[in-house]
């Protein structure tokens, strides 16, 4: 059984003879710049020599273009020793800050009306723009067909495209206020991913269709039951039927906060697996893969543990071979792994999860 079958079996709940070995947040993704420097060139080296299975994730990307094309060079508004501010092509302008874990964060959006989203799809979302699919992709498809790895397709989130556009807060309002352009931006973006996947997927099979969400605080959903049926689950139906045109087994939400109440809301809408379940926000994956049996799993160990020790580590990996064997969960870290961990940690923390996962099954 390879690396592919592997994760697909699991998230679905079929045999297997284990469950893979990916890094799900870190490896290559998360070389602190003090790892560099005490270890230079770990970052060439990581995945190789801790053993992660798998490409990117695990699950591979193909490269494909599912943002806004015709971006042009950011504009720097502004630069200190600490951060860089700067529109980028589309109008968004972020403030970037140059330490800390988390680099980022938008102060002016986009989109406030409809003539701005008119005018943003027709400059910017063109399904057909060649300059999406990169110039080697016929390259790539030989590595593709031949592959043993899980393989995408990415959208960007149905929630999470709009907000990435308007801003929470923005988008909060503009449900109840002008839920015409709402329901057009998710509706387009969900039809324009759709047409580049049938693209892909006329030479390439894939396993499953990832889709960045975001949509969750320490305090749950950021939109009620009732807003995500009327406005997300009709496009969460829409790739759920072509997930089964094509065969695709996996439809995989990725979304940040406490995510239990919304894994029923997604399940109801056609997807079949979320994470990473951050564990500080409340999320407890043992009740998770109890109250909803039909979900597969991904994440859901204290990223916190890297840094807290030996003993704090050896505590999430009881609880790894627990959830191993309740099926359907595939472990890891619940998010990117923070500065405060050293690479000794990290590397500890890997290591010993392999040795879970290598000498645990699931009891299905």
């Amino acid at each position: 059984m390879n690396i592919r079958e592997r994760f697909v079996k699991t998230l679905l709940g079929e045999k297997v003879d284990r469950v893979p070995f990916m890094k799900i947040f870190g490896g290559t993704n998360a070389i602190h710049p003090i790892w560099e420097q005490e270890y230079p060139g770990i970052g060439k080296c990581i995945d190789e020599l801790l053993g992660f299975e798998g490409k990117y994730r695990g699950w591979g990307v193909t490269g494909i273009n599912m943002d806004p094309s015709n971006m042009g060079q950011p504009e720097v508004l502004k630069e200190t020793e600490d951060i860089i501010v700067r529109r980028r092509g589309d109008g968004t302008v972020e403030q970037v800050y140059k330490g800390g874990d988390y680099h980022r964060h938008t102060i002016e959006w986009p989109i406030k009306t409809m003539p701005d989203w008119e005018a943003y799809k027709e400059k910017h979302l063109d399904p057909d723009d060649p300059s999406r699919f990169p110039d080697n992709w016929d390259m790539r498809l030989k590595e593709y067909r031949d592959r043993d790895y899980p393989l995408q397709l990415t959208h960007r989130g149905v929630y999470g495209f709009a907000r990435e556009r308007m801003g929470d807060e923005n988008l909060a309002f503009a449900f109840y206020d002008t839920p015409e352009l709402v329901h057009n931006m998710m509706d387009y973006y969900t039809d324009m991913a759709i047409k580049l996947w049938e693209k892909q997927a006329a030479d390439v099979e894939f396993d499953l269709i990832e889709c960045w969400e975001d949509m969750a605080s320490k305090n749950g959903a950021l939109i009620s039951p009732q807003m995500f049926r009327e406005f997300m689950a009709p496009c969460y139906k829409r790739i759920a039927n072509f997930a089964r045109e094509h065969g695709i087994k996996v439809i995989l939400i990725d979304s940040d906060g406490f995510i239990e109440e919304l894994t029923g809301l997604m399940l109801e809408a056609g997807v079949t697996a979320l994470y990473p379940y951050e564990v500080m926000a409340g999320n407890d994956l043992g009740r998770v893969l109890d109250r909803y049996p039909a979900v597969g799993v991904i994440g859901g160990l204290r990223k916190e543990a890297m840094y807290e020790g030996k003993e704090a580590i050896d505590r999430e990996m009881v609880k790894a071979r627990a959830l191993i064997k309740k099926g359907r969960y595939i472990p890891g870290p619940d998010h990117f792994v923070l500065h405060l961990a050293s690479f000794a940690n990290y590397r500890y923390f890997m290591e010993s999860l392999r040795e879970v996962v290598m000498t645990t099954k699931p009891e299905i």
